[in-house]
């Protein structure tokens, strides 16, 4: 790799870090080795596809894009029960209400279906206590 490709790969790196940083603000404490440890190459390439690549910083902020994961993975119902836990706890972190999650729950209730939906509920209306209780 030449000095320019090197270059232009460490900015790409850089601002995958931002982004994915962005995006996950209420995982901060995780441990990026730990799963390099399970996947060598992992989160350096995902870093780089993902964030690096795929996403720009002038594109949807991460508090949208949290609310747009919520949309799919409501309409996959209990499927999606580990990541939805996850992408609520994150949106809420980057400045979504609980309004907000509800309201595009019930908007895909039109896609997923009813079921789907109050799967999506009950899995919101826990991790908002768990944040209550948190905030205590």
């Amino acid at each position: 790799m030449n000095e320019d490709m090197a270059k232009i790969f460490a900015q790409m790196m850089e601002q995958g870090q931002k982004m994915a940083a962005a995006f996950t603000p209420a995982l901060e404490g995780v441990d990026v080795k730990a799963f390099e440890k399970l996947f060598p190459a992992m989160p350096k390439e995902m870093l780089e596809l993902w964030f690096g690549k795929t996403f720009n910083p002038e594109g949807l902020d991460a508090r949208t894009r949290f609310l747009v994961t919520i949309a799919a993975l409501t309409v996959l119902g209990p499927l999606g029960e580990p990541q939805m836990r996850a992408t609520v706890k994150n949106a809420l972190a980057a400045g979504a209400t609980k309004r907000e999650v509800a309201e595009v729950i019930w908007q895909m209730s039109m896609f997923g279906g009813p079921p789907a939906m109050q799967k999506a509920l009950e899995i919101a209306q826990a991790v908002f206590a768990e944040t209550e209780e948190k905030a205590r």
